[in-house]
């Protein structure tokens, strides 16, 4: 059964591994992260660590029983109880419920292990999958969002209050 858990410095390789084994599939949805991403994975990777020590962040990995990786589902921008939420799911895991649960799981933790009371997420227009997680995670449409918040596409953004 996988898990979500918290980040750590241990979870770096099996990142790395996700991250290359669906660039490709990934820069479907959103732009790609480039080549200086992967380049300089280690210092991104051990800054996205101290921004979750400050505690303006918190990221997570599906982790499979085999220890790979199945999905990063993400807390940024924590403040005055309002959080952003991404996620990006392995291809070989779509289509099984797995986005969903995990993301109901992630608004469960930020309001009982974050305080969280307001989540925001953002989606292309193309990602019809992204949207139907949301919609079946209780997000609601709240207007569009720019090629500045999705990569240079449009989209939406989605609200959950955590507290209703």
């Amino acid at each position: 059964m996988p898990e979500l858990l918290r980040l750590r410095a241990e979870h770096a390789p099996a990142v790395l591994a996700f991250e290359l084994a669906d660039r490709e599939y990934f820069a479907t949805f959103v732009s790609d992260r480039g080549d200086e991403f992967f380049e300089r994975f280690t210092d991104r990777f051990n800054a996205l660590l101290a921004e979750q020590d400050a505690g303006t962040c918190a990221f997570h990995v599906l982790v499979a029983e085999d220890g790979s990786v199945l999905g990063r589902f993400n807390l940024v921008d924590i403040e005055n109880g309002t959080a952003d939420l991404g996620y990006r799911v392995a291809q070989h895991a779509t289509g099984r419920g797995v986005a969903t649960a995990t993301v109901r799981e992630l608004c469960r933790l930020a309001a009982t292990r974050y305080g969280l009371d307001t989540l925001c997420a953002a989606t292309s227009h193309e990602n019809t999958a992204s949207q139907r997680v949301l919609a079946k995670a209780g997000f609601t449409p709240v207007g569009p969002a720019g090629p500045a918040d999705l990569g240079g596409k449009a989209g939406t953004w989605y609200r959950r209050d955590l507290r209703g």
